[in-house]
């Protein structure tokens, strides 16, 4: 899944350490969203989402599968 996490926190204007802060999370659980090797929760999608005042849609970006066309 990719996301947009990393441009809208600069756009926010706080770090990586401050945003994981927030969300009580790791800074490397941070690091790993924005660099699209971890997925996250609903309820942490749900958190972030929350804390930047935006759609889960706005900030991550589901890709189908061809497989999976038929759902």
């Amino acid at each position: 899944m990719k996301n947009k996490l990393e441009e809208i926190r600069k756009q926010h204007g706080i770090t990586q350490e401050e945003l994981a802060g927030k969300l009580d999370v790791t800074r490397q659980t941070i690091s790993s969203l924005e660099h699209g090797r971890y997925n996250p929760s609903i309820l942490l999608a749900f958190k972030i989402a929350k804390l930047f005042k935006v759609s889960i849609e706005e900030i991550f970006i589901y890709e189908e599968d061809s497989e999976n066309e038929n759902f």
